[in-house]
Order: C-alpha cells, then sequence, then structure tokens
C-alpha cells in the first residue's frame, strides 16, 4: 500500500535536504530545512518591499528611516545616535541616509535645543505623508505573503519566530 501523497509541494529546501539525506543520512538537517527557508523567505520579502517603497522615490533602508521617525510620534523627532541605535546602523551609514532623505525635502536636520552639540533629525509633511503611504503599500505586501496562511497560523508563526529569536539574544 503507498502513502497518501504529500499535501505541501516540495520546494527547494526539501530537495537540498533530499542530497544530504542521499550522501549523508545520519546527518540532521532540521536546521536547514527551518533556516534555509527563513533565509529564502527574507531574500524574497526584501525584494518585494524595495520594489513597494521604490515607487515612493526611497530605498528600503530610507523607508526604515522616516518609519523609525514615525513611529516616535509626534513631533516625529530623534537624534541622529538613537536612530543608528533603533537601526542598528553605524552612524556613518546613518549619515549617508539622512543625507538623501534631507535633499529631498522628507527630514531636516535642526540643532537639539537642550546640548548644542546635538542635532534632532524631524519628518517634514512630505515626509510624514510618504512614510503614511509607502507604510500602506509596504504592509499590503506583507499581507498577500501572508495570505497563504490562516490568521491561526500567522500568530503561530509570530510566537514561534518570537521565540527562537529570544533564544538567540
Amino acid at each position: 500500500m503507498t502513502p497518501p501523497p504529500d499535501p505541501s509541494p516540495g520546494d527547494a529546501v526539501d530537495a537540498i535536504v533530499a542530497q544530504w539525506a542521499a550522501v549523508r543520512p545520519d546527518l540532521d538537517t532540521r536546521g536547514i530545512e527551518v533556516f534555509g527557508r527563513v533565509h529564502r523567505l527574507a531574500r524574497t520579502m526584501d525584494d518585494r518591499m524595495e520594489k513597494a517603497y521604490a515607487r515612493f522615490g526611497v530605498s528600503r533602508g530610507e523607508f526604515d528611516v522616516l518609519a523609525a521617525l514615525r513611529r516616535s510620534g509626534e513631533p516625529y523627532t530623534l537624534s541622529p545616535r538613537r536612530l543608528s541605535a533603533t537601526l542598528m546602523l553605524t552612524t556613518g551609514g546613518m549619515t549617508g541616509r539622512l543625507d538623501k532623505l534631507e535633499r529631498a525635502g522628507l527630514l531636516r536636520r535642526l540643532p537639539d535645543p537642550h546640548d548644542r552639540r546635538a542635532l534632532q533629525v524631524t519628518l517634514t509633511e512630505q515626509g510624514l505623508h510618504l512614510v503614511e503611504e509607502a507604510s500602506r503599500a509596504g504592509l499590503a505586501v506583507e499581507a498577500e505573503a501572508l495570505a497563504a496562511l490562516t490568521p491561526g497560523q500567522v500568530g503561530q508563526l509570530a510566537d514561534l519566530l518570537r521565540k527562537l529569536l529570544a533564544t538567540d539574544a
């Protein structure tokens, strides 16, 4: 009697696991099954998100700066150091992004009223409008990708990934 067919189609990771099983059946390839897929999914979603934000004239990294300012709440202002820490960027990397976004009129850098040596980065009205629209577009891309799962599966996946990330901390 033959077993019932697997309801999920195979993917490139299944092929890699099968190759390892053929040459090294002693290896535990569960990590490849999980992290190979996480890596491939992250690359795919990075590409999709980059395209979504490109329609607004910004890269994903530039969007991340605008989104961090937006999430900070009114008056949508953070120090460059705080932005760098939030986005896990070097100050040099942050400076390049800030320069481009400032030239585009999406943010401005002003002296910190509490520290003469420091600056504050603030969204402009144009930047606020752009981040609102780009956020909707990015969330729609993510929702489309998650449409293959039920809401319960999405919650379960989020919980499992959170648990994995917490053990890495």
